[in-house]
């Protein structure tokens, strides 16, 4: 038993190792071109600009949607924006699970030692992310009351809004292992998430919230940190904790199974 126990923690060491290990490597590569760096994330940064500058529009007409006010919403897009920035910076392949399986890139992970699935989401990084990361960062500083006293929180619910949206995309990434080409369906599906997860989800009719509660599952990255950072409570805490343990354990599952199908030579999609 003792053994066992052992051999779980230098595992888990190990694969920290690994993704530490890539993150360095993947920002020193990006450092060496960094004009182009700064200029992905800098574009990302006014692209989220522009989105907020929606919802400034909408309440200087409305001094609330659904109870939600412009720092609530703005609370909203920064945990979103700062855990997505988050995800793909350090998992940045898990956006690209289902192109990686169809074109058969797989094989190069499995072929190493280690655990491909981790292997694979923290080798490569999204630049553009950074951008998004920091932007949730400065907008819930700035904006948010108190926003020092509960950063600490924030930090920890933007890790957990990471993992699940790194569990969603391998969930729709895996598809590919069952249906072929998933390109497009994973890629509308993170699409859906992140744009569901910038409303509020009171603002949705019953029928949509229960899917942004279940099958498209933005509220658990949007609606309910924020709502735990305005006001906290530890049932909903444990709630988002125990759906964010479950989806990644999901998602490890879904690709496991789908690996057993693997096939390379039946996976290669025609280029045009």
């Amino acid at each position: 038993m003792a053994g066992a126990a052992w051999q779980y923690t230098e595992a888990d060491v190990k694969t920290l190792r690994l993704a530490a290990a890539y993150f360095r490597h993947n920002l020193m590569s990006a450092m060496e071109y960094r004009f182009s760096f700064i200029l992905q994330a800098v574009g990302m940064v006014l692209n989220d600009v522009m989105l907020l500058f929606f919802w400034w529009v909408v309440f200087t007409r409305l001094p609330s949607l659904r109870g939600w006010d412009l720092t609530g919403v703005l609370t909203l897009y920064a945990i979103v924006a700062f855990g997505f920035g988050l995800a793909t910076v350090v998992c940045g392949n898990a956006t690209r699970l289902a192109h990686i399986i169809v074109t058969g890139n797989l094989d190069y992970y499995l072929a190493l030692p280690a655990e491909p699935l981790t292997h694979l989401l923290v080798s490569r990084m999204s630049l553009p992310a950074w951008g998004d990361l920091v932007f949730g960062l400065a907008i819930y500083l700035l904006i948010t009351p108190d926003s020092l006293l509960r950063f600490p929180l924030f930090l920890f619910l933007g890790a957990l809004g990471a993992i699940i949206f790194t569990s969603f995309a391998v969930i729709l990434g895996s598809l590919a292992f069952f249906i072929g080409n998933a390109e497009e369906l994973s890629r509308q599906g993170w699409g859906a998430m992140i744009t569901f997860g910038l409303y509020p989800v009171d603002i949705f009719p019953l029928a949509v919230r229960v899917v942004l509660y279940t099958l498209i599952p933005a509220a658990f990255i949007s609606s309910v940190p924020a709502m735990l950072l305005a006001d906290f409570q530890w049932p909903p805490l444990a709630v988002l904790m125990l759906f964010t343990v479950g989806i990644a354990a999901f998602a490890g599952l879904v690709f496991r199974l789908g690996l057993r199908r693997y096939e390379s030579g039946n996976l290669v999609t025609v280029r045009g």
